[in-house]
């Protein structure tokens, strides 16, 4: 699937990108998950303005050497940091000099373990799908530690005398390394060391004997203060920052146990963005943004934020006060793409107190556009062309100043166009809290409509992107009889269809109205006041505020695809023509009216959007939507290329994890596949459970699917309500169920759905079902009594599914008759169940309800 949300660092949050960027340093090559760019390196210049002792204090931390004096014998030494547990058993170490009168790192060689458990079966499963063992124990010989607490005072009782021939050796060999591995902790120990709530950090990146290197690491600024990566290569090449494991702390587990309730804030909030962007005809993009900064936290100094990598920072200022800023220092232009990052730290001239608020400028200006092609533009910084800290709510004012010859489309309402001295200046307000915003911009025809009060437009270009232009170029070789010679002669055709995006404006404004209509007869109303979808070249679209960026792939129209379609799945036939722009509208409710709490959680906007365009889907083609529920079924049990099945890339709730070198479309397989199936599964039990009686008859079976489905849409409905501008999590969710689950849906007679969340949305197995020992027995007085054995194999012993069985008729054409759910726990559960007299045999599960194998 394409249908992604945002770039892969805003959806982790600020302290991931602490992570991507140590992950960076750390490797010389590309953050956590690459991301495809298209622009060019901007050159960085050299700061010649004195230092301030904050960016001093970030110099020293990212070049600190090995202090010649701290270079000893150490044996039989523990580390205890949480969950974390490391022995140096034997060997030498150095610790490094001394950076405002802390010593924050060491490095040691010699015989060392790192042994760690994760508390969760979900994280042991993931520890062990890169390690294969669900616990971390790893003997070492090289170690480098980070840290700004007290690990050199704990380890001095270990330490003993070096001779000085031994010790000079030893620098010799480790000093230049771990001076170029100090980069690596600088952002994040300069955070913790100039903010006044100071986080703990502890960082092992060590050399195992078994795993090779890989990191450790413990941070209490992050949600899930404790986590474990390496970075490892896909089968393609592709570089990945693989997370092994990452979950609290101990003492964090301890205080949610006493009912503490964790803060989720940020160190700030950004409530308004005003941003004022100027386009030139280069491509260039010269920006001014500011926006209003709310702290969270006491003695705030040092701000995370994130910004495109080819967007360079001209000045910041604070209130009115210039502020110092650090991106991308000694990184050189042409090495941004491999060797820079996305994250910059901006250091205010004084700090904030909880609750205060201010204003941060920024001035700023790179090259992030590009032409793809057939009147297109490449934005290569969708989702970092402004400051920000991920996708969060706020309101934008944003004006943009660009060629007369381009059209441009920006998320909010535009509320004035005019011409001045030759360029189009535009206004985009936004009336809500939003997420995100964004623009696009190409040379577009465009087609409008109304639904109600709601403006929705349709914005494309006459021509695709080269690329795809070259991908649907067929080849052909024809045998002909030349009339002269009477020989056979082949001749190469080539067929070069004729692409023209603009004609599908018009039918694709209809839809999407279709689809506005459809949605908000059941979520309510639709969330903004006007909509735009707009052409962008590549695969992948994307549902911003009120702008839909729509794959050129959806534009194509019904002509080439039954021309291409021998060369493509049907599903993709259905996917671009039907479901994405959909998808993408559907995001408007779910990802931009609601977001989701953490990265965890992010599941949910992509499944309930995805549902949503099935359920449209569905309405209008029932056949449509199992050819698509089959496609993610089949895309689960796909195998990579050591021939495990994707499914086993993890649960939903890893998120963006889930892609990783040995499963590099994880995310796409998991997120949309087992996604989409977990909200079918939770309303079809709603549907069958609630609504529908054992016994029914055919003419009760569509009233009773529509009395169903009305409980699953009013779930869907006070989510919508509940959390408007705000977010949800995965535990509201199931809890939104819970309030109208039926009595019938209690495992074990509990009024609760652990049993699905932690079975099934948090877990990875997909179960064959099937009946044995099936009797069923005639009652004098009528009717027929069903008892059998239901099998329930390929999952773990205590996986628990609620399956639908029915009973079925010796006559052809007679619809089968629900009987009843019955609750498979473990490999095999008996059942007993009333049925009609005429039943012959049961059938499980047919109308394909449950995520089975087949």
């Amino acid at each position: 699937m394409v249908m992604t949300r945002v770039g892969t660092i805003a959806r982790l949050g600020w302290a991931a990108v602490l992570m991507a960027a140590m992950a960076s340093a750390q490797t010389a090559s590309v953050p956590q998950i690459a991301l495809e760019t298209t622009s060019q390196a901007v050159p960085q210049p050299a700061n010649t303005t004195p230092a301030s002792p904050e960016m001093a204090l970030y110099r020293q931390l990212r070049s600190v050497a090995l202090d010649g004096k701290k270079v000893f014998h150490i044996r039989d030494a523990d580390l205890d940091r949480e969950d974390i547990h490391i022995s140096l058993t034997e060997g030498t170490i150095a610790f490094t000099q001394e950076v405002d009168g802390h010593v924050t790192g060491a490095f040691f060689e010699g015989e060392g373990e790192m042994l760690l458990v994760p508390p969760s079966q979900a994280e042991r499963a993931s520890l062990a799908l890169f390690t294969h063992a669900a616990v971390l124990e790893e003997k070492f010989s090289t170690a480098y530690f980070r840290f700004n607490d007290v690990t050199y005072d704990e380890l001095r009782s270990g330490l003993r005398p070096i001779p000085a021939e031994e010790m000079q050796d030893f620098l010799t060999r480790w000093d230049s390394l771990a001076q170029s591995m100090a980069d690596a902790d600088a952002l994040r120990l300069l955070l913790a060391m100039t903010n006044t709530k100071s986080a703990r950090i502890f960082h092992a990146r060590v050399a195992g004997l078994r795993m090779g290197t890989f990191d450790v690491n413990l941070d209490t600024s992050f949600i899930e203060q404790i986590y474990v990566a390496q970075t490892g290569d896909s089968e393609n090449g592709t570089r990945y920052y693989d997370l092994w494991t990452a979950f609290p702390m101990r003492s964090a587990r301890k205080e949610a146990e006493e009912g503490h309730k964790e803060d989720l804030r940020g160190f700030f909030d950004t409530p308004h963005y005003k941003i004022t962007t100027h386009i030139l005809p280069t491509h260039e993009l010269e920006s001014e943004a500011s926006l209003q900064l709310h702290s969270n936290r006491e003695g705030l100094r040092a701000l995370p934020f994130e910004l495109s990598r080819f967007l360079q920072l001209k000045s910041v200022e604070l209130n009115g006060a210039a502020a110092e800023f650090i991106q991308n220092e000694a990184v050189p232009g042409s090495q941004l793409a491999r060797r820079g990052n996305d994250i910059f730290v901006v250091l205010l001239p004084h700090a904030l107190h909880a609750g205060e608020d201010a204003e941060l400028k920024f001035v700023y200006s790179g090259s992030v556009l590009s032409e793809a092609g057939g009147g297109l533009m490449y934005l290569g910084a969708r989702g970092i062309w402004y400051p920000n800290q991920g996708p969060a709510m706020a309101t934008y004012d944003m004006e943009f100043r660009y060629p007369t010859s381009w059209t441009l489309v920006a998320s909010g309402h535009r509320t004035s166009q005019q011409n001045v001295g030759g360029e189009q200046v535009s206004q985009w307000i936004s009336d809500r809290p939003v997420p995100l915003a964004g623009f696009n911009l190409g040379q577009f025809v465009s087609s409008s409509t109304h639904v109600g009060a709601t403006l929705v437009e349709t914005y494309a270009a006459r021509g695709v992107e080269e690329r795809l232009q070259h991908a649907l170029t067929t080849h052909q070789d024809v045998e002909h009889i030349d009339p002269r010679t009477k020989k056979v002669v082949v001749e190469s055709l080539t067929s070069i269809p004729i692409l023209n995006p603009s004609e599908q404006v018009k039918p694709l404004t209809e839809r999407a109205a279709e689809t506005i209509n459809f949605i908000s007869s059941r979520l309510g109303p639709f969330p903004f006041p006007s909509l735009a979808l707009t052409q962008v070249p590549g695969s992948s679209s994307q549902g911003w505020p009120g702008l839909v960026y729509l794959s050129s792939y959806a534009f194509l129209g019904p002509a080439v695809w039954d021309q291409s379609l021998a060369r493509s799945s049907e599903f993709n036939h259905i996917m671009y023509d039907k479901l994405m722009p959909a998808h993408e509208i559907a995001h408007q409710w779910w990802g931009d009216k609601v977001l989701w709490e953490t990265y965890r959680d992010e599941w949910m906007m992509e499944a309930l959007a995805n549902y949503f365009a099935l359920l449209e889907l569905e309405s209008t083609s029932p056949e449509k939507f199992k050819v698509a529920m089959e496609a993610y079924r089949r895309m689960l049990l796909e195998k990579n290329k050591e021939g495990m099945e994707y499914k086993d890339a993890g649960a939903v709730t890893l998120g963006v994890r889930l892609a990783s070198s040995k499963f590099p479309e994880g995310y796409d397989k998991v997120l949309y596949g087992r996604g989409t199936w977990l909200i079918h599964m939770l309303r079809m039990m709603l549907r069958e459970s609630a609504a529908r009686q054992p016994g029914r008859t055919k003419a009760g079976a569509a009233s009773s699917a529509a009395a169903g489905d009305e409980l699953f849409f009013q779930v869907m409905r006070n989510l919508q309500q509940q959390y408007a501008s705000s977010r949800f999590s995965t535990q509201d969710l199931q809890g939104a169920f819970e309030k109208v689950m039926p009595d019938n849906l209690s495992y074990e007679n509990k009024k609760s759905l652990d049993w699905f969340f932690s079975n099934w949305v948090n877990g990875t197995a997909i179960p064959k079902l099937e009946a044995t020992e099936v009797h069923i027995t005639r009652k004098v007085n009528g009717g027929a009594v069903v008892t059998g054995t239901l099998l329930q194999n390929e999952t773990p012993k205590d996986f628990v599914t609620s399956v639908p069985i029915y009973g079925a008729f010796a006559a052809p054409n007679q619809e089968p008759v629900f009987l009843g759910r019955v609750f498979a726990d473990g490999d095999e559960s008996s059942f007993r169940l009333e049925a009609p007299a005429n039943v012959t045999h049961v059938l499980v599960d047919p109308y394909q309800t449950v995520l089975r194998r087949p």
